[in-house]
């Protein structure tokens, strides 16, 4: 009532030059709250509705609460589960539709952001995919997660774009760097990424004018991998001074030296680093200061790993590896 009374500038019944609305009665309205429902009284103004701290407090109380729903939903906790939760916490029933109700706005934020027009030139492109365990009627299953992360003019990055596919193929990749096309990705100057088959034949028919990265580092545990293990480090070694050459003359030059140290003990990996040697190497026609920052995915490995710490672990993701 004391806030009734601030807003109208009068007490009730009060007759006053500053009285700046009437009062009309009131009415009741129940709050849920984790010690259970409370029924409040709140006053009626007759022009200008009555305005509260109690109802403003209540829906950031609300927010908290639906956030803490959606972020259950999202790692994974059952809506069932999610339901009992929340009844504890509360003293009032939600029903799995309820849940499922309130996280359909999450849903609705995430497309538009996936789905947001892209303005502007991008000069630089990662792309990447990762492999999680979700739910999908009834059956725990692997789905390919890809996600497209970017650098603008202004040297600032930011994820593009995401999409869950069945697997990863030729199909899907050209599918997913096709609706990147589609919201305008324009302005690209390199593609980065690992060796999979199916991002290299996307980049060639979506953006056959854009020169593509290889990974290195993928490249680099690729040819350590196809090694005996007592040489593993001195060619992990080798390759790391062939990666920091100044000129492409001088990399060309180091790769050649580590054949020839090493073709005879590890001939796989030898053909290996012959045959994807050039793919590696396109990061050489950028500025030396540049080169780092594009050369590999890990940033994009980052956020991948980013999002296995969100997952329940009882449903672990895979990252693979080309």
């Amino acid at each position: 009532m004391a806030e009734s009374t601030a807003q109208l500038k009068a007490e009730p019944y009060e007759r006053s030059e500053e009285r700046t609305d009437s009062r009309n009665g009131t009415r009741e309205r129940e709050l849920k709250t984790r010690i259970g429902k409370i029924t409040l009284t709140v006053p009626r103004h007759r022009n200008v509705p009555f305005k509260t701290l109690v109802f403003e407090n209540y829906s950031r109380s609300e927010a908290a609460l639906i956030a803490s729903m959606a972020e259950m939903v999202v790692s994974g906790v059952a809506t069932r589960k999610v339901s009992n939760i929340m009844e504890t916490l509360c003293g009032t029933t939600f029903s799995k539709s309820s849940v499922s109700e309130v996280c359909k706005d999450l849903i609705e934020k995430v497309n538009e952001f996936k789905d947001r027009p892209l303005t502007g030139d991008y000069p630089f492109l990662i792309v990447d995919a990762t492999y999680f365990k979700v739910r999908e009627k009834h059956r725990i299953v692997s789905k390919a997660f890809m996600i497209a992360y970017g650098t603008n003019q202004e040297g600032h990055r930011e994820i593009l774009g995401f999409e869950v596919y069945d697997n990863e193929s030729k199909e899907t990749w050209n599918s997913f760097l096709q609706k990147l096309k589609k919201r305008g990705l324009q302005g690209l100057l390199m593609i980065t990424s690992d060796a999979h088959e199916g991002i290299q034949d996307a980049v060639s028919k979506v953006f056959p004018e854009v020169p593509w990265q290889r990974c290195q580092f993928h490249f680099a545990r690729n040819i350590s991998g196809k090694s005996p293990k007592k040489y593993q480090a001195g060619i992990r070694a080798e390759l790391q001074e062939m990666w920091n050459c100044e000129t492409i003359e001088d990399a060309r030059k180091k790769r050649d030296e580590i054949i020839a140290d090493y073709r005879d003990v590890a001939e796989s990996a030898m053909s290996c680093l012959d045959e994807g040697f050039e793919s590696a190497m396109t990061v050489m026609a950028l500025p030396k200061n540049l080169r780092r920052y594009f050369r590999t995915s890990n940033h994009i490995e980052r956020l991948n790993k980013e999002l296995n710490n969100v997952l329940p672990s009882s449903e672990s993701s895979q990252t693979r590896t080309r």
